[in-house]
């Protein structure tokens, strides 16, 4: 292998796959890279045939889907903040804006109607008065005319953009109910009409949905499970399967058949069904994770990915889902440098209890070399984990020296909903932290960490667990922490965030700061500065508008006055994380050199 320099520079040109689909006919593909670009960028198989990069620009991207009739795809540009510009760019001529250029709203999607003029999405906004709201409130465009049309005007925000039926009567919206964490799925017509709810899981449950042909596929939360069913816009419909491993439904192109995502052990696979005989069929493969996209001219298409194997779009056959047998769609081999694969160190799982008994699941990374200390890597969400797949960031820290820890604490998705659910029963600040530290402490124990040399870092609620463990645990634990783009003081997170993200803070916490004041006060790491004992770094988007940069101006003011030093790295050109290239090599170095300066103090 390279010197870890050179690693790096190799680690970020490795592509990164995500956000893939395939269209409704099953002739196009399409996705997003990481890494190929200066930034994430669309990339696509067109009918034709050819593999080509469709979106254009330096700024961050998201697929949003296919033009109406195959015809090309349709993507966002951000350019941090989160304030979205929608394209559609067809296989061949120039992309064409369909919605407002940096808006003074936070977009959600934008669907094409097969035949008329009109895009549909959300929108935290009130046209008619020129105002911001918090709801997220279900428009109609007119491309021609410039019309819009409010649809359906919930009084919750939503989580999801609006999907247009594939024959362009219906939009399928969620609805946010009196509940924060409730949420339906309603149905409205494309003319206005009809606003109805269709499925309610009941008023502190979610039910996520999507269009399957004219079909409405969809996961709705039971009592400690989730059950998979699908629904025609009548309301007729039936139940599949109920399995706390389900997480979300599907989209398949190219098939009538319905899929579900499930994930265990934080390994996803497919659940496969036909929607007349509910037969159920699990696409699991022996190591990694599969997610099926639906099949196209030559067969079945998902994407697989593993420690050691990149994400890629791959043909399979469901009768062997052996890795081995996957075939490459993208040509990704012929992308990586020789040996590259060969030399990368795949995860280990690791298991422990928690202070309470509960028994937590992480992965470790080995570095082949001598261990200067252990890296623990926190996900953010928490409603996310991590999974099995190849990371840049973890590569290169092993090249430097570094044992890596991953831990999936309560309340991360991967293992069941009683586990996701868990992190409500104390809130963000509570047990879910007892989880990372006594992951920790298990470390230790087993010999791969040394007391003194463990760092904390993570983007997110990452961030506020490394603010956690930093302020809360001994400095013979956590020697040091990195947060990025963290929460620090709950409340003045919860009145500077996106309006439309307010409701998972009161879900998490068990209400607003005017219900639970002593609660956002108790979890918010600004009180304990005080108490750091080990070496900060702090990291932070300028244009971040979900953990806005007024958690760092208030938290350096309470290290200031407590005389806690700090070292500090903005990006002025990034939001919530760091994506683009140059800022990521940026960044991994930086973080690489100090902890490794703070593991040489300790």
């Amino acid at each position: 292998m390279p010197d870890p320099e050179r690693l790096l520079e190799l680690l970020l040109d490795l592509p990164q796959l995500y956000a893939a689909q395939l269209s409704a006919g099953g002739r196009a593909l399409a996705w997003v890279w990481n890494g190929v670009d200066p930034a994430p960028s669309v990339w696509a198989r067109t009918p034709a045939g050819r593999v080509e990069r469709m979106s254009h620009g330096e700024d961050e991207v998201f697929l949003l889907g296919f033009v109406p009739g195959e015809r090309g795809v349709v993507y966002e540009t951000d350019l941090g903040d989160e304030r979205t510009t929608p394209w559609a760019r067809p296989w061949e001529g120039a992309p064409e804006r369909i919605g407002e250029a940096h808006p003074p709203y936070f977009p959600r999607g934008a669907e094409l109607h097969p035949e008329r003029p009109w895009v549909f999405f959300g929108a935290n906004y009130d046209f008619a008065r020129g105002k911001a709201i918090e709801p997220t409130w279900v428009w109609r465009r007119d491309l021609k005319t410039g019309e819009l049309r409010a649809l359906a005007r919930p009084e919750r925000p939503g989580t999801w953009a609006p999907q247009l039926s594939p024959d362009g009567r219906w939009v399928l919206y969620d609805r946010g109910t009196r509940h924060p964490g409730g949420q339906e799925l309603w149905l409205v017509g494309a003319d206005g009409e009809g606003d109805r709810l269709l499925v309610s899981a009941g008023e502190a449950r979610k039910v996520y949905g999507l269009w399957a042909g004219a079909r409405v596929n969809h996961v709705a939360e039971a009592e400690g499970t989730r059950v998979w069913g699908w629904l025609e816009p009548d309301g007729r419909g039936q139940a599949l399967l109920e399995d706390p491993y389900l997480e979300y439904p599907l989209r398949l192109g190219g098939t009538p058949l319905l899929a579900a995502q499930a994930v265990r052990r934080a390994r996803s696979y497919t659940l496969l069904a036909g929607p007349q005989s509910g037969a159920v069929r699990e696409l699991r493969p022996p190591s990694g994770s599969l997610t099926l996209l639906g099949q196209d001219a030559g067969g079945w298409v998902g994407v697989y990915a593993s420690s050691t194997r990149p994400a890629d779009l791959v043909r399979l056959d469901p009768d062997a889902l052996e890795p081995e047998a996957f075939t490459s769609l993208t040509g990704l081999d012929e992308r990586l440098p020789a040996g590259l694969l060969a030399g990368l160190v795949p995860a280990e799982d690791f298991e422990w209890t928690s202070t309470d008994g509960l028994p937590v699941h992480g992965f470790v990374y080995r570095t082949p070399h001598r261990p200067r200390g252990t890296i623990v890597l926190v996900h953010g969400g928490p409603t996310a984990h991590y999974g099995e797949y190849v990371s840049p960031e973890v590569q290169y820290y092993l090249a430097r020296g570094f044992n890596v820890f991953l831990p999936n604490y309560r309340g991360s998705t991967g293992y069941g909903l009683a586990f996701q659910q868990k992190i409500k029963e104390t809130g963000w600040g509570g047990l879910e932290q007892d989880d990372i530290r006594t992951g920790i402490e298990a470390l230790i124990t087993t010999g791969l960490a040394e007391p003194g040399r463990v760092g904390v870092t993570g983007t997110s609620y990452g961030g506020y667990s490394s603010w956690w463990q930093i302020t809360h645990a001994p400095p013979e634990l956590v020697a040091a922490a990195a947060p990025i783009c963290g929460m620090t003081d709950l409340v003045v997170d919860y009145y500077s965030t996106r309006p439309d993200l307010r409701p998972y803070s009161e879900e998490m916490l068990g209400g607003s700061p005017e219900e639970v004041p002593e609660r956002y006060h108790e979890r918010s790491p600004v009180h304990y500065v005080n108490r750091i004992r080990g070496r900060l770094l702090i990291v932070q988007g300028a244009l971040d508008p979900n953990v806005t940069p007024e958690n760092l101006t208030t938290v350096r003011r309470a290290l200031d006055a407590a005389g806690v030093p700090y070292e500090l790295l903005v990006f002025e050109d990034e939001g919530h994380g760091i994506r683009k290239k140059e800022n990521r090599r940026t960044l991994y170095r930086r973080l690489a050199d100090f902890f490794e300066a703070a593991f040489a103090k300790g």
